[in-house]
Formats: structure tokens, sequence, C-alpha cells
């Protein structure tokens, strides 16, 4: 079946096609490598987030990337380590499945407020101690209020959020 006669429902049937996955697995890894996320994290990261149950074996995750399973056991330390996916054994059997967390981007980016907050306190203090006067100080003093300007709006983001998206039983 040519794509270009595929339809939504078709899709929503069958699936796409694997090199589709693939492609869009790599491209997405590709930018979160950008962004400063390790390659393999990227990489499995991507393959539990396209596969239809958000969750996946290490034999699974070797397969599709084509990597060693001590490259996806080192992926998922790291993405475990990150609360972006966590470790589920498989009923009856001795299999782990890894899993991506319900809401992960929101609970990530409620853990980075927390971050926020830590940093910014550290800066105010470090500001003090560098001398509010100083070239340093008054950096660190800058970067303090923007981490407190950036969590302000993350909150009311998030709180934002939550609104447009329901509740989990609005969704259900």
């Amino acid at each position: 079946m040519s794509s270009e006669n595929t339809s939504a429902t078709d899709l929503e049937v069958a699936g796409p096609d694997e090199e589709a996955v693939s492609r869009f697995v790599e491209r997405f890894a590709s930018e979160m490598t950008e962004a400063g996320m390790q390659r393999m994290a990227s990489r499995v990261f991507a393959a539990l987030l396209a596969s239809p149950n958000a969750s996946m074996t290490s034999a699974e995750l070797a397969e599709q990337l084509r990597i060693s399973p001590a490259a996806v056991s080192g992926a998922v330390r790291y993405l475990t380590q990150a609360n972006m996916v966590s470790r589920q054994r498989d009923p009856g059997t001795r299999r782990d499945r890894y899993v991506l967390h319900n809401e992960l981007w929101y609970e990530t980016f409620t853990r980075r407020d927390q971050v926020l907050s830590r940093w910014e306190k550290v800066l105010r203090d470090g500001a003090q101690m560098l001398g509010p006067f100083t070239p340093a100080g008054a950096r660190a003093a800058e970067t303090a209020e923007f981490f407190e300007f950036l969590q302000k709006e993350l909150l009311q983001l998030l709180e934002r959020w939550k609104e447009h998206r329901g509740t989990p039983q609005d969704r259900s």
C-alpha cells in the first residue's frame, strides 16, 4: 500500500510501517541528542515513545535499534535515573519491560521547577558571598532573578496545561 493512499483509519488499524517508525525514532533522537541528552538514551526514549504501548523489552529495543544489549542497559540506566522510564517485570517471566512514565513531560517539568528553586537559592547566597556590587555577584543575582521569573512562569504554564488537558478521569 503506498503512503499516498494511506488513510488515518488505515494507520490506526495497521500502524505505521517499520521504516516510518525508524525514521521518526532517529529524527526525534537526533533532536534530543542535539539538546544534550545522551545519544543511546535518546534513541531508546524515542523508540519507547513510538511503540504502541510505550513499553518494550531490552531484546525488542536492541533489535529495533540494532544496538547491543549493553547499550540498551546503559541507556535505560540513564533514563531511569532521569525518571523518564521505569522497569517492570513481565508477568510469569524474568524479562524486564521498560515503560515510559504517564504524564512524563508534566512530571519532568515539575521536577525541573524544584531544581530551579534550589539553583535560585544557591545563586542568591552566592551573590551575597561574591559581593552584591561586584561583577560576579551581579551576574549571580541576575541569574537568580531569571530563575525566579522562570519558576513563576513555569508554575503558571503547568497549571494551564492541567486545565487544558483535563484530569486523567476526563480522558478515560
